[in-house]
């Protein structure tokens, strides 16, 4: 089969195309015959080594898939030759990742597609809907009633956090830029403000008087000591992006507020979370609420291209999918 893989942690150059042999799946596995596979900033720190992670040379990169199953590992691995299924956990924790024609996933990680449901369009969006799930449902306890601020509204993951906050109820604030203040309306929020603004510290607290119940900023700039200040008593602070950061926790003012700061990264979801995040993103799906908002689909063999597309910032506001051709 046809794949994209390394030899060794490195730069997106270290990227390799060619023949692997096809995997065999083990007892409680599936192999999945793969349409599309999206290419995701985990897919970078894990390729380059800042994100350790129990890995297997040579290494197929990837971590999300949509495809069709072909073989089963046992009669009792639940699901059927040519169903359309997907994965968003592949490529980390030892296992090979989704960058082939052919990859192979633990059944208790797989989850069948709507009918209806275009490949391309689901694969571009199980990540960043299944994180934000987890974000807001698993980690936050976000209930219907909160008020919710979403930095980096109209981003990937930050869309689909907007979305699904305002479906469960809650009062959503975003910051975007200002082209995608509109977006960020039409996904639920109901004050959208440019991240811009000199004064958006002054509108967010206002737009929240008693404060944001969860604070949730997937755009990586980490400043915890205006979250602290923006948080309502009882508040929770999501912290997934910022790799890199170093910011300063206002401690007494943070406990002073039983205020909670919570790391997330999705890598450490357990299969459970991981099924119920799948179900609400199969929802959504199903429904047509968790769409891209642009796809750019290149064949496999350019697997190296779109790392350092997107390593480079050369993807804003598209998600980069990659398919095997035949």
């Amino acid at each position: 089969m046809r794949a994209a893989w390394i030899e060794e942690l490195g730069s997106a150059d270290s990227i390799r195309y060619g023949e692997l042999p096809v995997p065999a799946p083990g007892p409680t596995d599936v192999l999945v015959r793969v349409t599309a596979i999206a290419v995701d900033p985990v897919d970078i720190l894990v390729r380059s080594g800042r994100y350790r992670t129990p890995l297997t040379f040579p290494f197929v990169v990837g971590r999300d898939l949509v495809g069709a199953v072909v073989a089963v590992g046992s009669p009792t691995v639940p699901f059927e030759l040519g169903e359309m299924v997907w994965c968003n956990s592949l490529g980390h924790g030892g296992r090979q990742g989704a960058a082939a024609e052919y990859a192979v996933v633990p059944a208790d990680r797989l989850y069948r597609l709507p009918a209806g449901v275009d490949p391309v369009d689901a694969v571009a969006v199980l990540h960043p809907g299944a994180t934000a799930h987890l974000a807001l449902a698993t980690h936050a306890g976000l209930r219907a009633g909160e008020t919710v601020y979403v930095a980096g509204g109209a981003g990937h993951v930050g869309g689909a956090a907007v979305m699904l906050a305002a479906r469960a109820g809650a009062r959503v604030v975003a910051s975007a830029d200002e082209a995608d203040l509109e977006h960020c309306r039409s996904a639920g929020a109901t004050v959208a403000l440019d991240y811009r603004d000199p004064l958006l510290v002054r509108h967010i607290a206002e737009a929240a008087p008693s404060g944001v119940d969860v604070h949730l900023d997937t755009s990586g700039h980490a400043d915890l000591a205006t979250a602290v200040d923006l948080l309502a008593p009882r508040g929770r602070i999501i912290a997934m992006a910022g790799f890199s950061a170093r910011p300063e926790l206002p401690m007494g003012r943070l406990y002073g507020r039983d205020g909670r700061l919570l790391g997330f990264a999705i890598s450490n979801a357990s299969t459970s979370e991981l099924a119920a995040a799948a179900l609400r993103v199969n929802q959504c799906l199903a429904d047509g609420s968790l769409a891209p908002r642009g796809v750019d689909v290149l064949p496999l063999s350019a697997t190296a291209e779109a790392h350092r597309r997107l390593e480079g910032g050369r993807a804003r506001g598209v998600r980069l999918v990659l398919q095997p051709q035949p």
